[in-house]
């Protein structure tokens, strides 16, 4: 893989990158796994009033402990994103909208939010997927340096920098939206982390985005239209939300798929357009978008893939990166199912025992990179950034 540079450090000049607490020194000992337990929403039994596994994150962690693949200090804690890592891609005007607890339970569609002040909201509901987004900015970071990395949270594709995706229509099949949990991740679809990556890392230039959740990522493709330094292939259901044309246009890989979509005529199509897509562009980090809504009975996702389809489906991935050395950090985005948190565990189990993911020397390609240092930056083995 090929060696990243050293960057300067940053220094107060006009125009240099803002502080951000969430890049600096992981421990060799600590996995590229970012996760906290703070991803989870439990707040008076309200999560349960949507469809969304709220607790899904924890429940992966549990399931990789239990097979002693992780435990608690060989993996990366996540830190909440700040407003300014926020606003490296969201509005002033979309952030303070959130400040709003009417607006947090129009757009979560949990109708008794509105009566809470929202300093409880900002602590319930927003802070966790502040984490989330955190934790993706950070995973980027991570697989630069590793080669590998993955974020047990994130992708949430339809959030782009001045909406959360309310705006546009909700499809009649669908109730409550799908997109509800995503508009409140403040980007931690994958706009947030490239820009990051961008604006701090030297021979990080390019990226692509393996968009695999059942819906059209249509935040990152609104967020990066005109942006040539991003390659999106996005692999959907095309007769579900969001269909949003407009944002189409910013796909360079595109691939409609119809109800129902089994494994074979599925896996065929990732294969195939994966190598595609890479061998067209090579970039300098893939961003992998993981979603689990394309399980079979999958209120939202329309499609009938099974688990061991999924399994595959991510172990197709990240052996086309491995075979061309490129960088690969994983976001698990939807997946409405209580199933879907053994599946994610089984997946990254089944990497590990392909030897795709893994410590360093033990499967893990290694990429020395050194990052801008920002002042006051340290790491431990598990606050980690």
């Amino acid at each position: 893989m090929p060696e990243k540079h050293v960057l300067q450090e940053d220094n107060d000049e006009e125009g240099s990158p803002h502080h951000t607490d969430l890049f600096g020194t992981v421990p060799k000992s600590c996995l590229p796994i970012v996760y906290h337990s703070n991803y989870n929403i439990t707040f008076m039994g309200m999560e349960k009033l949507h469809p969304f596994d709220a607790g899904k994150w924890g429940k992966v962690i549990h399931f990789l402990k239990e097979e002693q693949f992780i435990n608690d200090e060989s993996i990366v804690e996540a830190r909440e994103a700040s407003e300014e890592d926020l606003l490296v891609v969201h509005t002033k005007r979309y952030l303070s909208r959130l400040k709003w607890s009417f607006v947090v339970a129009t757009i979560t569609e949990i109708p008794p939010l509105v009566f809470l002040p929202n300093f409880l909201v900002q602590r319930k509901v927003l802070k966790p997927l502040r984490t989330q987004t955190g934790g993706t900015i950070m995973a980027g970071k991570l697989a630069v340096e590793r080669g590998w990395a993955i974020n047990v949270g994130g992708g949430f594709h339809h959030c782009s920098g001045d909406r959360g995706g309310d705006s546009v229509p909700m499809p009649i099949s669908h109730s409550p939206s799908r997109e509800s949990t995503e508009l409140l991740a403040e980007c931690a679809s994958s706009g947030v982390c490239m820009l990051f990556l961008f604006e701090r890392v030297e021979g990080i230039a390019r990226a692509t985005i393996i968009d695999l959740d059942a819906h059209q990522g249509n935040g990152h493709e609104r967020d990066f239209l005109d942006d040539q330094r991003v390659f999106i292939m996005d692999m959907y259901n095309r007769h579900i939300y969001p269909r949003d044309g407009y944002a189409k246009r910013a796909i360079k890989r595109r691939v409609e798929l119809d109800w129902g979509t089994e494994d074979s005529e599925y896996l065929q199509k990732v294969e195939l357009h994966c190598e595609g897509a890479l061998n067209e562009v090579q970039p300098d980090i893939i961003v992998y978008n993981a979603g689990t809504d394309i399980l079979d009975g999958d209120p939202l996702g329309g499609l009938s893939i099974s688990p061991h389809g999924i399994v595959k489906r991510d172990e197709l991935v990240f052996k086309a990166a491995r075979r061309r050395g490129i960088p690969i950090l994983m976001v698990t985005s939807g997946g409405y199912q209580k199933k879907t948190a053994r599946i994610i565990a089984d997946s990254i189990l089944n990497l590990h025992q392909q030897g795709l993911i893994g410590p360093e020397g033990e499967g893990s390609s290694s990429v020395v990179t050194s990052m801008k240092s920002c002042p006051g930056s340290s790491g431990s083995a598990l606050t980690a950034i």
